[in-house]
């Protein structure tokens, strides 16, 4: 489906919470606050209230983060690295991004899927083909990229043990951000981790599984506050934050602090 360029801002717009939104310029200490900027995939986005209790991690993110720095959440359900850049919603996000803030980059769900052209990528070329638009057009305008890896799927085996399901596409992440200088939070390593520790059964907790859908790539509040919290560890420490940049890293966080706002009206 082809967007125009007016359509994908509106849409663009209306991913971002109002609150986040507002306060993207705010100023703390007589300087702009820094704003993390997230372009990803439903895993990450922004959830309204006809899709409760499913929650994007991004939602949770700025618990863990000080208040002069703001997060606007660009993750769109069903976007791959490609298709998010064809539909411009990329250059929504450059248009915004000042000197100082940060793109954190999570895709590869949407990637995987071969039937699709419109959003399909290979891991070794054209994956890491568009992930390099995200970086050069960040520090193009003084701001950090950062790349995430996929968060992992809930896939066990029958042994009970916690299976990758991204192929080649996380290691490819690895490689190019190795080959730029690209900070790389390892989020498919580490949720692969926990969901091993908390089990097969353990999981169902974290994902969306409700009395009429078992979803095991999408979160609700503990999940989605769960990958939060790895996130955020991430950018501490690979020192894209700084400690004076995070709280609550090891606290328990309430979920009823997740909200799903009313879906935007065109």
């Amino acid at each position: 489906m082809s967007l125009s360029r007016r359509q994908v801002t509106a849409a663009a717009v209306s991913a971002v919470p109002l609150a986040l939104a507002a306060t993207g310029t705010a100023r703390a200490g007589g300087r702009r606050s820094r704003t993390l900027f997230i372009a990803g995939d439903s895993t990450a986005a922004q959830k309204y209230a006809d899709a409760a209790p499913e929650t994007g991690w991004g939602m949770a993110l700025p618990f863990f983060l000080r208040k002069d720095l703001q997060v606007a959440n660009h993750a769109v359900n069903g976007r791959s690295s490609k298709s998010f850049v064809d539909e411009g919603r990329l250059d929504v996000v450059l248009d915004a991004i000042r000197p100082g803030d940060f793109l954190l980059v999570q895709f590869a769900h949407n990637d995987e899927k071969e039937a699709d052209p419109t959003r399909y990528t290979e891991p070794w070329t054209t994956y890491q083909d568009h992930l390099r638009l995200y970086a050069e057009g960040a520090r193009a305008r003084g701001a950090r990229p950062v790349l995430a890896t996929p968060v992992e799927r809930r896939r066990f085996d029958a042994a009970g043990d916690a299976r990758p399901s991204h192929g080649e596409y996380p290691a490819a992440m690895r490689a190019l951000a190795r080959e730029e200088g690209v900070a790389l939070l390892d989020v498919q390593a580490l949720s692969l981790a926990l969901w091993q520790r908390l089990g097969a059964e353990g999981t169902k907790a974290y994902f969306n599984w409700t009395a009429t859908e078992q979803d095991n790539t999408h979160f609700n509040p503990p999940g989605a506050i769960a990958v939060a919290r790895l996130v955020a560890r991430e950018l501490l420490r690979t020192r894209v934050l700084a400690h004076r940049d995070v709280r609550r890293l090891d606290e328990e966080i309430p979920e009823s602090w997740i909200e799903w706002p009313a879906p935007a009206t065109a």
